[in-house]
Protein backbone atom coordinates (compact mmCIF):
# COMPACT_ATOMS: atom_id res chain seq x y z
CA UNK A 1 0.00 0.00 0.00
CA UNK A 2 1.67 3.22 -1.15
CA UNK A 3 1.99 6.27 1.22
CA UNK A 4 -0.09 8.95 1.53
CA UNK A 5 2.36 11.27 3.27
CA UNK A 6 5.18 12.79 2.08
CA UNK A 7 6.67 12.28 5.86
CA UNK A 8 8.11 8.66 5.75
CA UNK A 9 9.85 7.46 9.20
CA UNK A 10 12.66 5.34 9.54
CA UNK A 11 14.48 4.76 12.44
CA UNK A 12 17.93 4.05 13.57
CA UNK A 13 18.63 1.36 15.77
CA UNK A 14 19.43 4.07 18.77
CA UNK A 15 16.50 6.01 18.11
CA UNK A 16 14.19 3.03 18.27
CA UNK A 17 15.71 1.95 21.49
CA UNK A 18 15.64 5.48 22.72
CA UNK A 19 11.54 5.45 21.91
CA UNK A 20 10.86 2.12 23.57
CA UNK A 21 12.35 3.59 26.66
CA UNK A 22 10.02 6.13 26.62
CA UNK A 23 6.87 3.89 26.61
CA UNK A 24 7.57 2.74 30.23
CA UNK A 25 4.18 3.02 32.47
CA UNK A 26 5.69 5.95 34.78
CA UNK A 27 5.80 8.03 31.40
CA UNK A 28 3.88 11.27 30.38
CA UNK A 29 0.72 10.59 28.81
CA UNK A 30 1.39 13.23 26.52
CA UNK A 31 5.11 11.68 25.69
CA UNK A 32 3.65 8.12 25.68
CA UNK A 33 1.18 8.93 22.93
CA UNK A 34 3.87 11.15 20.66
CA UNK A 35 6.36 8.29 21.20
CA UNK A 36 3.30 5.37 19.95
CA UNK A 37 2.86 7.81 17.01
CA UNK A 38 6.17 7.48 15.69
CA UNK A 39 7.04 3.84 16.15
CA UNK A 40 3.57 3.11 14.43
CA UNK A 41 4.67 5.09 11.81
CA UNK A 42 8.20 3.07 11.68
CA UNK A 43 6.35 0.18 10.92
CA UNK A 44 4.77 1.46 7.85
CA UNK A 45 1.07 2.68 9.49
CA UNK A 46 -0.61 4.94 7.61
CA UNK A 47 -2.10 8.10 9.58
CA UNK A 48 -5.76 6.68 9.35
CA UNK A 49 -4.77 3.48 10.81
CA UNK A 50 -2.64 4.87 13.46
CA UNK A 51 -5.27 7.23 14.35
CA UNK A 52 -7.98 4.01 14.69
CA UNK A 53 -5.63 2.12 16.56
CA UNK A 54 -5.05 5.15 19.14
CA UNK A 55 -8.24 6.31 19.63
CA UNK A 56 -7.06 10.11 18.32
CA UNK A 57 -7.42 12.08 15.29
CA UNK A 58 -5.67 11.91 12.08
CA UNK A 59 -4.50 15.69 12.66
CA UNK A 60 -2.73 14.84 15.78
CA UNK A 61 -1.06 11.27 14.43
CA UNK A 62 0.24 14.19 11.30
CA UNK A 63 1.92 16.44 13.41
CA UNK A 64 3.90 14.45 15.16
CA UNK A 65 4.96 12.30 12.21
CA UNK A 66 5.78 15.47 10.20
CA UNK A 67 8.05 16.93 13.68
CA UNK A 68 9.74 13.58 14.23
CA UNK A 69 10.74 13.80 10.56
CA UNK A 70 11.79 17.53 10.53
CA UNK A 71 13.86 17.48 14.00
CA UNK A 72 13.86 13.89 15.05
CA UNK A 73 13.87 12.60 18.73
CA UNK A 74 13.84 16.52 19.75
CA UNK A 75 10.69 17.19 17.35
CA UNK A 76 8.75 15.44 19.95
CA UNK A 77 9.13 17.90 22.82
CA UNK A 78 6.75 20.78 23.49
CA UNK A 79 7.48 23.71 21.29
CA UNK A 80 8.72 26.96 23.50
CA UNK A 81 5.68 29.08 24.07
CA UNK A 82 5.62 32.92 24.14
CA UNK A 83 3.55 33.12 26.73
CA UNK A 84 1.67 36.52 27.98
CA UNK A 85 3.73 39.51 27.59
CA UNK A 86 5.46 41.08 30.73
CA UNK A 87 3.27 43.91 32.41
CA UNK A 88 6.23 45.47 34.26
CA UNK A 89 9.80 46.26 32.89
CA UNK A 90 13.24 45.00 34.48
CA UNK A 91 13.61 49.00 34.57
CA UNK A 92 10.12 48.75 37.23
CA UNK A 93 10.85 45.83 38.79
CA UNK A 94 14.17 47.26 40.33
CA UNK A 95 12.76 50.09 41.08
CA UNK A 96 10.53 48.25 43.58
CA UNK A 97 13.18 46.81 44.31
CA UNK A 98 15.37 49.69 45.18
CA UNK A 99 12.47 51.27 46.96
CA UNK A 100 11.98 48.57 49.48
CA UNK A 101 15.65 48.66 50.63
CA UNK A 102 15.01 52.30 51.72
CA UNK A 103 13.59 52.94 55.04
CA UNK A 104 10.06 54.42 54.87
CA UNK A 105 10.65 57.36 56.84
CA UNK A 106 13.16 58.68 54.50
CA UNK A 107 10.19 59.07 51.51
CA UNK A 108 7.74 60.47 54.23
CA UNK A 109 5.92 57.55 55.44
CA UNK A 110 4.89 57.24 58.72
CA UNK A 111 5.97 53.43 58.98
CA UNK A 112 8.40 51.74 60.94
CA UNK A 113 8.78 48.70 58.35
CA UNK A 114 7.44 48.52 54.72
CA UNK A 115 4.58 45.31 53.91
CA UNK A 116 4.25 44.00 50.57
CA UNK A 117 1.02 46.33 50.49
CA UNK A 118 2.41 49.53 51.40
CA UNK A 119 5.30 48.98 49.11
CA UNK A 120 2.68 48.34 46.39
CA UNK A 121 0.90 51.52 47.26
CA UNK A 122 4.17 53.07 47.31
CA UNK A 123 4.98 52.17 43.82
CA UNK A 124 1.97 53.18 42.59
CA UNK A 125 2.22 56.96 44.16
CA UNK A 126 5.60 57.27 42.88
CA UNK A 127 4.86 56.50 39.54
CA UNK A 128 6.85 53.97 38.84
CA UNK A 129 4.12 51.84 38.05
CA UNK A 130 0.19 52.19 37.01
CA UNK A 131 -1.03 49.57 39.00
CA UNK A 132 0.62 46.57 40.71
CA UNK A 133 -0.60 43.98 43.32
CA UNK A 134 0.49 42.94 46.58
CA UNK A 135 1.58 39.42 46.13
CA UNK A 136 3.85 40.76 42.77
CA UNK A 137 6.03 42.79 44.78
CA UNK A 138 5.90 39.91 47.60
CA UNK A 139 6.41 37.32 44.75
CA UNK A 140 9.77 39.74 43.25
CA UNK A 141 11.21 40.52 46.89
CA UNK A 142 11.14 36.62 47.78
CA UNK A 143 13.39 35.99 44.25
CA UNK A 144 15.88 38.76 45.85
CA UNK A 145 15.49 37.21 49.34
CA UNK A 146 14.63 40.75 50.51
CA UNK A 147 12.47 40.54 53.49
CA UNK A 148 12.06 44.86 54.35
CA UNK A 149 9.37 43.46 56.92
CA UNK A 150 11.66 42.30 59.52
CA UNK A 151 14.62 43.34 61.39
CA UNK A 152 16.92 42.62 63.37
CA UNK A 153 19.54 44.52 65.96
CA UNK A 154 22.72 44.88 66.84
CA UNK A 155 25.31 47.13 68.56
CA UNK A 156 28.60 47.84 67.19
CA UNK A 157 31.68 47.76 69.94
CA UNK A 158 32.46 52.01 70.78
CA UNK A 159 34.87 50.99 73.82
CA UNK A 160 38.52 51.86 72.94
CA UNK A 161 39.75 48.70 74.29
CA UNK A 162 37.39 46.04 72.95
CA UNK A 163 40.10 44.51 71.23
CA UNK A 164 42.23 44.06 74.20
CA UNK A 165 39.71 43.29 76.40
CA UNK A 166 38.21 40.85 74.25
CA UNK A 167 41.39 38.94 73.32
CA UNK A 168 41.94 37.89 76.90
CA UNK A 169 38.61 36.46 77.55
CA UNK A 170 39.06 34.04 74.16
CA UNK A 171 42.82 33.79 75.26
CA UNK A 172 41.23 32.41 78.49
CA UNK A 173 38.88 29.89 76.61
CA UNK A 174 41.42 28.47 74.57
CA UNK A 175 43.28 28.12 78.20
CA UNK A 176 46.04 30.99 77.52
CA UNK A 177 46.66 33.68 79.75
CA UNK A 178 49.37 36.42 79.05
CA UNK A 179 50.90 34.51 76.55
CA UNK A 180 50.87 31.06 78.84
CA UNK A 181 49.36 27.89 78.66
CA UNK A 182 47.12 27.51 81.58
CA UNK A 183 47.93 24.83 84.65
CA UNK A 184 46.56 22.28 85.55
CA UNK A 185 45.32 24.07 88.64
CA UNK A 186 44.74 26.91 86.95
CA UNK A 187 40.32 26.99 86.63
CA UNK A 188 38.17 29.65 84.34
CA UNK A 189 34.74 30.53 85.43
CA UNK A 190 31.82 32.78 83.81
CA UNK A 191 29.33 34.54 86.07
CA UNK A 192 26.51 36.46 85.84
CA UNK A 193 22.96 37.23 87.05
CA UNK A 194 20.02 36.62 85.61
CA UNK A 195 17.37 39.94 87.29
CA UNK A 196 13.63 39.76 87.57
CA UNK A 197 12.01 36.63 87.33
CA UNK A 198 8.77 36.21 88.27
CA UNK A 199 6.29 33.90 89.61
CA UNK A 200 3.20 34.08 87.91
CA UNK A 201 0.70 32.35 88.97
CA UNK A 202 -1.86 31.34 86.35
CA UNK A 203 -5.35 32.27 86.67
CA UNK A 204 -6.23 28.34 85.53
CA UNK A 205 -3.95 25.80 85.34
CA UNK A 206 -1.95 25.24 82.51
CA UNK A 207 -2.89 22.19 80.35
CA UNK A 208 -0.59 19.78 79.40
CA UNK A 209 -0.59 18.89 75.28
CA UNK A 210 -2.55 16.15 73.51
CA UNK A 211 -3.07 14.26 70.66
CA UNK A 212 -2.63 16.70 67.91
CA UNK A 213 -2.84 20.14 70.62
CA UNK A 214 -0.49 21.61 72.11
CA UNK A 215 0.24 23.26 75.57
CA UNK A 216 -2.12 25.85 76.97
CA UNK A 217 -1.06 28.26 79.26
CA UNK A 218 -3.77 30.99 80.75
CA UNK A 219 -2.98 34.50 79.59
CA UNK A 220 -4.39 36.39 82.89
CA UNK A 221 -1.87 35.24 85.86
CA UNK A 222 -1.08 36.78 89.29
CA UNK A 223 1.92 38.40 90.18
CA UNK A 224 3.79 36.20 93.15
CA UNK A 225 7.17 38.75 93.56
CA UNK A 226 10.29 38.61 91.57
CA UNK A 227 13.90 37.09 92.43
CA UNK A 228 17.59 36.95 91.05
CA UNK A 229 18.96 33.74 89.77
CA UNK A 230 22.75 34.14 90.01
CA UNK A 231 25.23 31.65 88.25
CA UNK A 232 28.40 30.85 87.75
CA UNK A 233 29.78 28.28 84.72
CA UNK A 234 32.87 26.31 84.72
CA UNK A 235 34.15 27.06 80.95
CA UNK A 236 36.32 23.63 80.90
CA UNK A 237 34.56 20.83 83.33
CA UNK A 238 31.49 22.50 82.09
CA UNK A 239 30.09 22.57 85.52
CA UNK A 240 27.44 25.07 86.78
CA UNK A 241 26.81 26.51 90.38
CA UNK A 242 24.13 29.08 91.35
CA UNK A 243 21.58 30.76 93.68
CA UNK A 244 18.78 32.56 93.83
CA UNK A 245 18.65 35.63 95.68
CA UNK A 246 15.90 38.71 96.48
CA UNK A 247 17.68 40.81 94.41
CA UNK A 248 21.47 41.51 92.47
CA UNK A 249 24.15 43.22 93.87
CA UNK A 250 27.82 43.46 95.69
CA UNK A 251 26.62 41.27 98.87
CA UNK A 252 24.52 38.56 96.80
CA UNK A 253 27.30 38.14 94.12
CA UNK A 254 29.71 37.78 96.91
CA UNK A 255 28.03 35.29 98.56
CA UNK A 256 28.03 33.70 94.90
CA UNK A 257 31.59 33.51 94.80
CA UNK A 258 32.04 32.36 98.20
CA UNK A 259 29.82 29.29 97.54
CA UNK A 260 31.82 28.33 94.51
CA UNK A 261 35.67 29.28 96.37
CA UNK A 262 34.32 27.28 99.31
CA UNK A 263 34.50 24.24 97.11
CA UNK A 264 36.64 21.76 95.49
CA UNK A 265 38.82 21.97 93.20
CA UNK A 266 38.77 25.91 93.85
CA UNK A 267 39.11 26.34 97.72
CA UNK A 268 42.84 24.99 96.72
CA UNK A 269 43.21 26.14 92.96
CA UNK A 270 46.29 28.20 91.40
CA UNK A 271 44.49 30.45 90.39
CA UNK A 272 40.69 30.73 89.48
CA UNK A 273 39.65 33.36 86.74
CA UNK A 274 36.19 34.56 87.41
CA UNK A 275 34.52 36.49 83.75
CA UNK A 276 31.69 38.82 84.41
CA UNK A 277 30.51 41.85 82.69
CA UNK A 278 30.26 45.30 83.56
CA UNK A 279 27.28 45.20 85.82
CA UNK A 280 27.15 47.12 89.42
CA UNK A 281 28.21 44.43 90.97
CA UNK A 282 31.32 43.56 90.29
CA UNK A 283 32.26 46.91 88.01
CA UNK A 284 35.54 48.50 87.80
CA UNK A 285 38.67 48.07 89.68
CA UNK A 286 37.07 48.05 92.93
CA UNK A 287 35.58 45.16 92.59
CA UNK A 288 38.59 43.57 91.36
CA UNK A 289 40.24 45.02 95.08
CA UNK A 290 38.06 43.35 96.73
CA UNK A 291 37.87 39.75 95.08
CA UNK A 292 41.59 39.62 95.49
CA UNK A 293 41.38 40.40 99.15
CA UNK A 294 38.51 38.19 100.12
CA UNK A 295 40.19 35.46 98.01
CA UNK A 296 43.94 35.85 96.92
CA UNK A 297 43.51 33.27 94.15
CA UNK A 298 40.61 34.32 92.38
CA UNK A 299 41.08 36.71 89.69
CA UNK A 300 38.05 39.06 87.68
CA UNK A 301 38.36 39.10 84.22
CA UNK A 302 35.95 41.83 82.30
CA UNK A 303 34.23 41.67 79.43
CA UNK A 304 34.58 44.69 77.33
CA UNK A 305 31.45 46.94 77.75
CA UNK A 306 28.35 45.85 75.27
CA UNK A 307 29.63 42.33 75.15
CA UNK A 308 28.15 40.30 77.03
CA UNK A 309 27.86 37.65 74.53
CA UNK A 310 31.28 36.25 75.27
CA UNK A 311 30.67 35.46 78.52
CA UNK A 312 29.10 31.86 78.45
CA UNK A 313 26.96 32.00 81.17
CA UNK A 314 24.87 33.74 78.67
CA UNK A 315 24.17 30.18 76.74
CA UNK A 316 23.05 28.70 80.30
CA UNK A 317 21.07 31.14 81.06
CA UNK A 318 19.42 30.68 77.85
CA UNK A 319 18.70 27.32 78.31
CA UNK A 320 17.25 27.92 81.50
CA UNK A 321 14.82 31.03 80.08
CA UNK A 322 13.91 27.83 77.34
CA UNK A 323 13.44 25.27 79.18
CA UNK A 324 12.59 26.02 82.76
CA UNK A 325 11.24 29.69 83.37
CA UNK A 326 8.97 30.01 79.78
CA UNK A 327 5.76 29.64 80.22
CA UNK A 328 5.81 31.20 83.66
CA UNK A 329 3.13 29.05 86.11
CA UNK A 330 4.32 28.98 89.47
CA UNK A 331 2.62 29.55 92.52
CA UNK A 332 5.02 31.02 95.13
CA UNK A 333 8.47 32.59 94.68
CA UNK A 334 10.03 29.31 96.55
CA UNK A 335 8.58 27.26 93.64
CA UNK A 336 10.70 29.15 91.28
CA UNK A 337 13.65 28.55 93.51
CA UNK A 338 13.17 25.31 94.12
CA UNK A 339 12.52 24.22 90.04
CA UNK A 340 15.94 26.82 89.30
CA UNK A 341 18.13 24.78 92.05
CA UNK A 342 16.62 21.10 91.02
CA UNK A 343 17.15 22.17 86.91
CA UNK A 344 20.92 22.94 87.63
CA UNK A 345 20.88 19.94 89.57
CA UNK A 346 19.54 17.72 86.67
CA UNK A 347 21.93 19.88 84.26
CA UNK A 348 25.12 18.97 85.83
CA UNK A 349 24.47 14.97 85.50
CA UNK A 350 25.05 15.44 81.39
CA UNK A 351 26.75 18.49 81.51
CA UNK A 352 29.82 19.17 79.26
CA UNK A 353 31.70 22.16 78.23
CA UNK A 354 30.36 24.40 75.26
CA UNK A 355 31.57 23.64 71.82
CA UNK A 356 32.89 26.99 71.89
CA UNK A 357 34.21 28.29 68.30
CA UNK A 358 34.88 31.88 68.27
CA UNK A 359 38.50 32.76 68.48
CA UNK A 360 40.44 36.24 68.25
CA UNK A 361 41.19 35.53 64.55
CA UNK A 362 37.32 35.86 64.45
CA UNK A 363 37.14 38.80 66.68
CA UNK A 364 40.12 40.71 64.50
CA UNK A 365 37.95 40.09 61.17
CA UNK A 366 35.21 40.98 62.81
CA UNK A 367 36.30 43.99 63.99
CA UNK A 368 38.38 45.13 60.47
CA UNK A 369 34.99 44.51 58.90
CA UNK A 370 33.10 47.02 61.13
CA UNK A 371 36.19 49.43 60.75
CA UNK A 372 35.60 49.15 56.84
CA UNK A 373 32.19 50.08 57.29
CA UNK A 374 32.90 53.13 59.56
CA UNK A 375 34.93 54.21 57.03
CA UNK A 376 32.72 53.63 54.29
CA UNK A 377 29.73 55.48 55.81
CA UNK A 378 31.69 58.66 57.13
CA UNK A 379 33.37 59.24 53.75
CA UNK A 380 29.47 59.06 52.21
CA UNK A 381 28.71 61.49 54.78
CA UNK A 382 31.17 63.81 53.91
Amino acid sequence: MPLTTPHQIVLTTDERAALVALTRPTAQARMLLRTRIVLAAAEGGSNASIARDLGICEDTVRKWRRRHALRRLGGLADAPRPGRPRRFSPVARAQVTAIACELPALRGMPLSRWSSSELACETIEAGVVDDISPSTVRRWLAADAIKPWQYRSWIAPRAPDFASRAAVVLDLYARVFDGQPLGPGDYVLCADEKTSIQARCRCHPSLPPGRARMMRVEHEYQRGGALAYLAAWDVHRGKVFGRCEPTTGIAPFARLVEQVMTLEPYASAARVFWIVDNGSSHRGQTAIGRMRNRWPTARIVHTPVHASWLNQCEIYFSIVQRKVITPNDFNELADVENRLIAFQDLYNLAARPFNWRYTKTDLDILLTRIAAHESGVSAVAE
